[in-house]
């Protein structure tokens, strides 16, 4: 063992030599995080990175069986009922999809509330909001690929919206579904999109979103700005915050593991586009909200109008969320402050309100 020393620490300097690795451990060692009553919130950023990891090693097992196009439904089937544990494959990819959405709106609010958005975090504030965007995408693209009868469906009504909107019908009906309707072109285009166009979009984000977090570190909430720096108590990144960062990665796995075994991700009848819509097709819950605004406009304006009036709304209200930096920056007055926060707290409510009633209305 003693003669292997040498050789160890030969490959140890002429790697260090190369790629700078002392150096990256340093930094590691060094880098402090704030510690108080609100530093668990800290966390979910980590969560929603480890969940992220865990859709890329699934879906990349997926992809071995999945055949899109015409043989869409039948490769998921195949991959549930037929390929050694390809159910519970299906069921983590599926149910990692849904917490991590709900891991990274957490994440977003928490940002939010912890005022995180003002300078010089702008960018760390629109990366976020660019890469929750295209989570979104992601699942309404892997939605549609098992092309049972409920993908089919909810599909036709998610790309049904979009046409109101003057020069998108005809953009949505050439590149997007590749005909009049939702059909086996749409799958193939749907899978590029899911496998190919959205992960080269989102790995670049991710990592620029890392960055920025790494070089101007967590932000303290307004309460703890307030105190003297000599009251403020950080812990080191390594080991301590790591460690509790992946105690919680064990945590939500233990939970996903849960959620794909007790409950696995059903596979409906296979779609027919010639046959009715069945009963109670709604989106899943992160477009509930917007489903049941639209819903509820509906009501008072029915038609086209509705509709227009409602993405109109959640168009603005998107528009106001991501100006948010500018709108209460740093050195804004108090008072602004308190009503930024009180409209995050609207949107909190709201959210939950809305996706409760498209429940109730579905």
């Amino acid at each position: 063992m003693l003669r292997l020393q040498p050789y160890v620490q030969s490959i140890a300097e002429w790697t260090d030599e190369r790629l700078s690795l002392r150096r990256l451990m340093a930094y590691a060692r060094a880098k402090q995080v704030p510690h108080h009553r609100h530093t668990f919130w800290y966390y979910w950023g980590g969560t929603s990175l480890f969940l992220f990891l865990v859709q890329a090693v699934t879906g990349v097992l997926l992809l071995v069986y999945y055949r899109p196009g015409p043989e869409a439904y039948d490769s998921v089937r195949h991959i549930t009922n037929e390929v050694q544990f390809g159910w519970l494959m299906r069921s983590i990819h599926a149910w990692s999809a849904t917490l991590l959405l709900a891991a990274v709106l957490v994440h977003m609010f928490s940002v939010f509330f912890m005022k995180a958005y003002r300078r010089p975090r702008e960018f760390g504030w629109w990366t976020g909001l660019l890469l929750l965007g295209v989570g979104m995408v992601f699942g309404f693209s892997g939605y549609l690929l098992p092309m049972d009868e409920l993908a089919l469906c909810a599909t036709r009504v998610g790309l049904s919206l979009p046409e109101i909107v003057p020069g998108v019908s005809k953009l949505l009906t050439v590149v997007v579904r590749g005909g009049t309707d939702v059909g086996v072109a749409t799958v193939q285009r749907f899978f590029v999109l899911h496998a190919v166009i959205l992960p080269a979009v989102f790995l670049p984000l991710v990592a620029a979103h890392l960055f920025l977090v790494q070089k101007h570190g967590n932000a303290l909430p307004p309460s703890e700005e307030a105190k003297p720096e000599a009251e403020r108590r950080t812990v080191p990144f390594v080991p301590h915050f790591m460690m509790r960062d992946m105690a919680a990665w064990v945590v939500v796995f233990t939970v996903l593991s849960m959620l794909a075994a007790l409950h696995p991700w059903k596979l409906g009848p296979q779609a027919d586009p010639l046959a009715a819509a069945p009963p109670g097709i709604h989106p899943e819950w992160y477009f509930m909200s917007q489903f049941a605004a639209l819903k509820l406009i509906g009501m008072v304006l029915p038609g086209t109008l509705g509709e227009v009036v409602g993405l109109g709304l959640f168009g603005l209200g998107m528009l106001v969320w991501g100006l948010v930096p500018l709108l209460d920056p740093e050195g804004a007055p108090l008072s602004r402050g308190r009503w930024m926060t009180r409209f995050g707290v609207a949107a909190v409510g709201g959210l939950t309100l809305l996706t409760l009633l498209g429940y109730w209305l579905a």
